[in-house]
């Protein structure tokens, strides 16, 4: 896929685009040409961004990303304007509680090993034929610095994002000479979502609470940043893009120094 301009209108297939990132990524694309096929479960949300961008460059579908056979279907009854996609971004994923590994909801692990992993696998394989079929296309996926860099109760949700980073880099072997790209984005902290409230059940003191006295990463980064990806010339491949806002960095190693 070349870059992405009026005369030039790809087509996108974003999951997860009722909210957050999704949202962002959908408003970016219209806004630099393409047409977008968003997807999630909250039909309601995304009927209201299809009136702000136009039915014409933004199609809203309700998909469950864990259910394989729904993500099959919706993309073999895609209208045909809409059916030979250039690029999926595989935005939905979610975390769970932050409770030590002993201590955590085993549902809780279910949902996120469901959504992050699964789910970015069925809508990857239902959508990647044709890509290969057209030697040309562009999977990005949503990973997280999660994935590369443990914290206290991490635990599951960490896992499931280095999955999708080594899922990502695989994907590239497998697609060698195919002219179908493949990108990770990775994502430190980032506000203006419901990431932490999700993650904190519904509390929005304590989702707030997460950014106080620091400026996160905003939606609109992390959609600049897919935006950038995708416009690169098509001989162009960037396999990960890791991001922070100024205020994370790394911490030391921990050492527990009392009895064992």
């Amino acid at each position: 896929m070349t870059s992405i301009s009026p005369s030039n209108p790809a087509c996108i297939f974003v999951t997860g685009a009722s909210a957050g990132f999704g949202t962002a990524i959908a408003r970016q694309f219209v806004a630099s040409g393409a047409r977008v096929i968003g997807t999630a479960r909250r039909l309601d949300r995304l009927t209201r961004l299809a009136d702000e961008l136009g039915r014409d460059r933004f199609l809203p579908l309700e998909l469950d990303v864990r259910d394989r056979n729904a993500a099959e279907r919706l993309v073999a009854k895609l209208p045909a304007e809409f059916s030979e996609v250039d690029c999926l971004i595989n935005n939905a994923g979610l975390a769970l509680g932050l409770r030590p590994a002993h201590q955590a909801d085993l549902n809780d692990w279910d949902a996120m090993l469901d959504t992050n992993c699964r789910g970015l696998v069925y809508t990857t394989r239902a959508l990647l034929p044709g890509m290969v079929g057209r030697k040309r296309g562009h999977i990005v996926n949503l990973g997280s610095v999660a994935g590369t860099y443990p914290y206290p109760g991490g635990n599951v949700y960490g896992a499931t994002k280095a999955f999708v980073h080594q899922f990502s880099l695989n994907l590239r072997s497998d697609l060698h000479s195919t002219g179908v790209r493949v990108s990770v984005i990775e994502p430190g902290m980032c506000g203006g979502t419901e990431f932490s409230e999700v993650r904190f059940g519904g509390d929005k003191n304590k989702a707030a609470s997460v950014y106080a006295g620091m400026t996160p990463l905003s939606p609109d980064d992390i959609a600049s940043s897919v935006l950038w990806v995708t416009a690169q010339p098509a001989h162009v491949n960037v396999n990960t893009i890791e991001l922070m806002p100024v205020s994370q960095s790394f911490a030391a190693f921990a050492v527990h120094r009392g009895a064992a």
